[in-house]
């Protein structure tokens, strides 16, 4: 069968926060025949900001080729919003995350395909093509890992890593990103990295949620005072 868009240039939009990894993707999709970049943005809020520009132009990409990870508005708020507002644009993820919670929040936001950074140049391409005729393509790692985790399920506390548990026992201590950070001697951008991770596999939606679990669970007592804290194991 012949691919729809075969003979027609793709516009993409490009959003990552690191202007080095942007303009690598730029310059790599600027030698792809078929695909044009039409478009950039640094974040999830500066994306929403140059599409609603370019929504009064009609000169909207076909596919937002999308990271996660990023200041002010992350790539699944982005995505969703994108999602909302412009039910007939593409996005697809690039990101350095493979966690299962991170693919399935994407995919519930709307994204249309998810691509690790460390994939092959030729599977950027390929997951932007799919999108553009409706189909949903995934990196094989991720495929994989969806699929065990339909296999074996994992449930509550099993699905944490040792690490993430110890970030949601002080997430329920009442510590913000920061204070968890210093705790951890980690950057206040892992320990987001961390709560956000946690929050998605637990199916979570805010701290709060996340400290009733850890009470229920035993990680902290009622009154935020932390049981289990794996630098004293």
């Amino acid at each position: 069968m012949t691919d729809a868009r075969a003979f027609e240039d793709i516009a993409v939009m490009v959003v990552d926060d690191h202007a080095v990894v942007r303009q690598g993707l730029i310059t790599f999709l600027g030698n792809v025949s078929g695909v044009r970049v039409v478009a950039q943005a640094p974040d999830g809020q500066a994306a929403l900001d140059e599409l609603a520009r370019m929504a009064t132009m009609e000169e909207l990409p076909d596919v937002v080729l999308m990271d996660l990870q990023m200041p002010r508005l992350d790539g699944v708020a982005a995505t969703q919003a994108i999602s909302a507002r412009y039910p007939h644009l593409k996005v697809v993820v690039l990101s350095s995350f493979g966690e299962v919670g991170r693919v399935q929040a994407a995919l519930a936001a709307g994204a249309s395909g998810y691509v690790l950074k460390d994939a092959e140049p030729d599977d950027i391409t390929a997951a932007i093509r799919s999108a553009i005729n409706d189909q949903v393509h995934l990196d094989p790692t991720v495929a994989r890992r969806l699929t065990q985790r339909m296999i074996t399920p994992e449930q509550g506390l099993s699905a944490l890593t040792a690490r993430e548990r110890d970030i949601l026992a002080l997430v329920a201590s009442g510590m913000s990103n920061k204070q968890i950070a210093a705790h951890l001697t980690i950057s206040e951008r892992t320990a987001r990295t961390h709560v956000s991770n946690v929050l998605a596999k637990m199916h979570l939606t805010s701290r709060t949620q996340a400290a009733l679990v850890a009470v229920r669970e035993g990680l902290v007592t009622p009154d935020g005072l932390v049981v289990n804290d794996s630098r004293r194991r």
